[in-house]
């Protein structure tokens, strides 16, 4: 009798499927409408808007009393918010810690790679929970490939984090990266090393062919310790980076920091040059003319000065500290776009706006520019479509903060409310 009522249930429940998927067809996705104090919506402030949000998209967004909750939406009260697109992080290196825990060379050399994606994953999660939706990690520093399974294991939702573009190992010229201990000793180095015509090929293709959304390049840096920083690769192994990896349709970005090697990754066609701490008036004109955007990360030279002993309140800023703000100037002057990206990892994630309050507190970014720098520029910039805006069709990537971060920028530190794709990770 085993066989004839297994078979019964095995009909019973052929039978179903057809309502099963039916059922999975034709479930609404949840409607939410948010109402904060005030919206704003990658360019402007609007008192008095909310915000419909269906699935994992913005359904729509205006006035309360032209926008009415519709049937069976629920309804989320959000007194004293301002509620703006989720935050775009710039400059981040999920895989590092800050420097005044472990110096990097003992990061890299030290810490296993299981270690570090564990730190990682805090990190995520503490990136996220600050109102970052999205970032840019801009090189594992010697954990290999390790941010690709990060951004895979945030896609899965298996922990939280932001959504990843992801630069890999990122591209050193032979030589001119560490760490460095005896010459007698071959130790892991922080980047991938390629020289050449057919070694540049095979080092994009291969990074790309392991998931990098971005392609980084070092285009200077110091040969050696207690040296200045110089240029690494020639101008035809930048422009052959950028080739190789524009043709798989990837931008290239670049770190440089003296005038020359800004200039050659500019003529190169990078999109953004990072940290630019040398940059001159000249340098920023041919930006500007190229459509190069600076990402200054003034908040990793900031906490660098600290760690090496900087009393900011009592001493006067290092040199550093004095070039970098006279770049920074230079840029805005010429009318270089500026990408908002602080270099987290140097400093702690989830500290993500110290860059924004550094720039207007001691740079003379307004907070409304820095706002919309870290929402809907960062967005154009980087490529990204679907966010960086509250817009009808865009992803439901939101946050709300405490008072109005277009008149006080630290409101941004005020975080009570994180969505992503509809999703809540952080509520009143």
């Amino acid at each position: 009798m085993r066989f004839p009522l297994r078979f019964a249930c095995f009909l019973l429940a052929f039978a179903l499927l057809p309502l099963y998927f039916l059922q999975a067809q034709t479930t609404a996705p949840s409607i939410t409408l948010l109402r904060p104090a005030a919206v704003f919506d990658g360019q402007d402030l609007h008192p008095g808007w909310v915000v419909l949000v269906e699935g994992e998209r913005i359904k729509a967004v205006g006035p309360a009393d032209k926008l009415p909750a519709p049937a069976g939406a629920t309804t989320l009260e959000l007194p004293g918010l301002t509620l703006l697109p989720g935050m775009i992080e710039g400059h981040s290196h999920l895989l590092l810690h800050p420097y005044n825990e472990a110096q990097w060379n003992d990061q890299v050399l030290l810490e296993s790679q299981a270690l570090r994606v564990a730190r990682a994953t805090a990190h995520a999660q503490a990136t996220l929970l600050a109102g970052f939706t999205t970032a840019r990690d801009l090189g594992t520093e010697g954990a290999g490939y390790a941010d690709v399974g990060l951004k895979q294991a945030i896609n899965q939702g298996i922990i939280p984090g932001p959504r990843l573009l992801v630069a890999t190992r990122a591209l050193v010229a032979t030589g001119s990266y560490g760490p460095k201990l005896s010459v007698d000793v071959d130790v892991p180095q922080g980047a991938q090393e390629a020289d050449g015509h057919d070694g540049i090929i095979r080092a994009v293709r291969e990074q790309i062919g392991k998931g990098a959304d971005v392609v980084k390049v070092y285009a200077d840096y110091r040969w050696g310790a207690n040296e200045p920083s110089r240029p690494t690769f020639t101008q035809d192994e930048l422009n052959l980076i950028v080739k190789t990896a524009n043709a798989a349709g990837r931008p290239v970005v670049a770190h440089a920091g003296t005038p020359e090697g800004m200039r050659m990754a500019t003529l190169a066609g990078v999109e953004t040059i990072e940290h630019g701490d040398g940059g001159t008036p000249e340098v920023f004109q041919l930006m500007k003319q190229r459509g190069v955007a600076l990402c200054p990360t003034v908040a990793a030279t900031d906490a660098i000065a600290r760690y090496r002993g900087w009393r900011k309140a009592d001493e006067p800023a290092p040199e550093r500290i004095r070039q970098k703000r006279q770049s920074v100037q230079a840029a805005i002057k010429a009318g270089v776009p500026l990408a908002m990206g602080g270099d987290a990892g140097v400093f702690a994630h989830g500290e993500n706006v110290r860059e924004l309050e550094l720039l207007v507190q001691e740079y003379g970014l307004t907070p409304l520019q820095v706002l919309r720098g870290v929402t809907s520029d960062n967005a154009r910039l980087f490529h990204l479509a679907d966010r960086g805006s509250i817009r009808p069709g865009l992803l439901a990537d939101l946050v709300g903060v405490a008072g109005d971060p277009t008149q006080d920028v630290r409101a941004l530190r005020q975080v009570r409310l994180v969505l992503k794709g509809g999703v809540l990770y952080r509520q009143p």
